[in-house]
C-alpha cells in the first residue's frame, strides 16, 4: 500500500499516490498462484453458469462444462495475451466456454441436451465478438467488477480510494472532492483513472500501458 509522508498529505499540489503496481490476478494465476486460482474460479464461475444456462445447457451438465473450462484455462491461460485494445479475459473464457459446449453437444449426438435440434441450433452458438449480453448477465459482469474491487481495495492508500469512489460512484465533483481532501482536482482525476486501470487490469479487461 502506497503510504504519504505527513509533508505530503499536507502539500495540495501533490498527487493522491503513486498508484497499485503488484501482479494482476491473470498474471498470479498464470504463475500457478493457489489462492489467486480460487478466487479467479470465485469470481468467474457465476459468468460461466449464466453462459451455460443462455446456452441451453442441462443444468446437470453445467458442472462438467466449468470444469473442462477451467481446465482449459490452466492449459491455455499463459498463451492468453492484452496486446490488444480488444482483448479481454473475459471475451477469452467465452471463447473457451462456447468452444468446450459445443464439443460437449458434439460428444452427446443425439444425447445432447435439447436433442438433435438443439445440437443443430447450437452449431451457430454466438462468438464473444457477437453475443449480447442480456440483463442477467449485466447484473452479473456488475456483481463480477464489485468482487474484484473488493480485491483491490488494500492497494491503495485510503485517500486515494476515497477521491476515486466519491467521483465515480457517489458522482460527486472533483472540485468539490479536492476541497475536502486537500489535493488538487487534477489529483483527484487522477485517483479515479488509476483505480479504474488497476481494476481493469486485474480482470484482464485491458492491456497494460
Amino acid at each position: 500500500m502506497d503510504r504519504l509522508s505527513p509533508a505530503k498529505a499536507r502539500s495540495r499540489s501533490a498527487s493522491v499516490d503513486s498508484g497499485a503496481t503488484s501482479l494482476t490476478l491473470i498474471e498470479q494465476v498464470q504463475a500457478r498462484d493457489g489462492e489467486a486460482w480460487k478466487r479467479l474460479v470465485d469470481l468467474y464461475a457465476p459468468l460461466l453458469r449464466h453462459w451455460c444456462r443462455r446456452w441451453g445447457v442441462r443444468s446437470e451438465d453445467v458442472d462438467d462444462v466449468l470444469q473442462e473450462v477451467f481446465r482449459a484455462v490452466v492449459v491455455g491461460l499463459r498463451g492468453f495475451r492484452r496486446d490488444r485494445e480488444s482483448a479481454s479475459f473475459r471475451g477469452w473464457l467465452h471463447g473457451v466456454a462456447r468452444h468446450k459446449v459445443l464439443s460437449l453437444i458434439r460428444r452427446g449426438g443425439s444425447q445432447a441436451p435439447g436433442g438433435t435440434n438443439f445440437y443443430e441450433r447450437t452449431l451457430l452458438l454466438p462468438d464473444p465478438a457477437t453475443d449480447d449480453s442480456d440483463d442477467e448477465e449485466g447484473t452479473l459482469v456488475g456483481d463480477l467488477y464489485q468482487n474484484a474491487l473488493r480485491l483491490v481495495r488494500l492497494e491503495f492508500e485510503d485517500r486515494t480510494w476515497q477521491a476515486f469512489w466519491r467521483a465515480t460512484v457517489e458522482g460527486e465533483a472533483p472540485a468539490a472532492i479536492a476541497a475536502d481532501l486537500g489535493v488538487t482536482p487534477a489529483a483527484v482525476r487522477q485517483a479515479k483513472s488509476r483505480v479504474l486501470r488497476r481494476l481493469k487490469d486485474v480482470l484482464g479487461e485491458s492491456p497494460r500501458s
